[in-house]
């Protein structure tokens, strides 16, 4: 299957970008990544804290198919409504250190809208470990279910 979400990761760097076009508006694209009911349904997580502002921090858990709790949390170091989200994102309790997300919106033209996120790790090897795991295929099936559910939501209005 077609992934629609793509990553650019090239050897020997420390970054990658992530792209994603969708078939939303900017304003709402944005509401899925800041309205904690949103993130809950399309990333599959508990949002325990959102704070969408400069300065403010999150912080969400998953549990696994055994029952196992996964935290997430970070600091939002830039906030810009419909634009940007500047952000570090750190899974608790993992060997992984803390990264740095630069999150940019943009709108496209026929209420269409893209998403690049431009994610720097501590070390090459700290991405490329990540890069071992499903990430691809689960940020894929993750953007998915975002525009499934904010179309669905445009249908209702």
């Amino acid at each position: 299957m077609l992934q629609k979400t793509k990553i650019n990761a090239q050897d020997g760097k420390q970054d990658l970008v992530i792209t994603r076009e969708f078939e939303l508006p900017v304003d709402l694209l944005f509401k899925a990544y800041v309205e904690p009911q949103l993130v809950e349904q399309w990333m599959g997580t508990k949002v325990l804290k959102l704070e969408n502002k400069q300065h403010g921090s999150y912080q969400f858990e998953t549990t696994d198919p055994y029952g196992n709790k996964h935290r997430f949390n970070g600091v939002i170091h830039e906030f810009s409504p419909n634009r940007k989200i500047t952000r570090t994102f750190e899974m608790e309790n993992t060997p992984f250190p803390v990264q740095l997300e630069f999150l940019e919106f943009e709108e496209l033209p026929q209420d269409k809208s893209k998403l690049t996120m431009h994610i720097v790790y501590k070390s090459v090897a700290a991405r490329d470990q990540l890069l071992q795991l499903p990430f691809a295929q689960g940020i894929n099936m993750a953007h998915n279910r975002l525009q499934d559910l904010v179309s669905n939501l445009l249908n209702i209005r």
